[in-house]
């Protein structure tokens, strides 16, 4: 019988990956203030990806929190992704804090369990996020600088 190791949390790829989603962010927010909004129209060779809009929600001295969403073709089938971000200033890091009305992920999770979330849940929501700035990046209609 083979015994199932335990998930260990990758601490340093969460923190890298949370701290390239804080300099994507920034790239493409510059300063912001509560309330202000952003719509960034998606489309390639292949043709219209939707639209992702940042909304910040909110703005301290050291945290900002922004949503993060995106519309598209499939609105009327799906939900469209949604989630909550927090820019840590201090620390230059942006973490997800929220997806799909969801809060609350564990650096590790034991599975299965209720909600059937991933091991790695946290670090693939931050990735996620990741994704989608560098898809803005790469995509987006706006003059948004690409990270190196």
């Amino acid at each position: 019988m083979q015994v199932k190791k335990a998930y260990v949390a990758d601490l340093k790829a969460l923190h890298a990956e949370c701290g390239s989603n804080y300099l994507r962010l920034t790239r493409i927010l510059g300063k912001v203030e509560a309330g202000d909004s952003f719509a960034f129209p998606l489309s390639g060779s292949q043709g219209d990806f939707g639209t992702l809009l940042l909304e910040v929600v909110e703005c301290a001295p050291y945290t900002t929190m922004v949503t993060v969403a995106q519309t598209g073709v499939l609105d009327h089938i799906i939900d469209s992704p949604r989630m909550s971000v927090h820019l840590y200033h201090d620390v230059r890091m942006a973490e997800v804090t929220d997806f799909q009305r969801q809060r609350h992920f564990e650096g590790r999770n034991r599975y299965p369990n209720p909600r059937m979330h991933q091991p790695d849940e946290k670090l693939q929501l931050n990735r996620f996020l990741g994704e989608w700035l560098t898809h803005v990046q790469a995509f987006g209609q706006a003059d948004v600088p690409e990270l190196p």
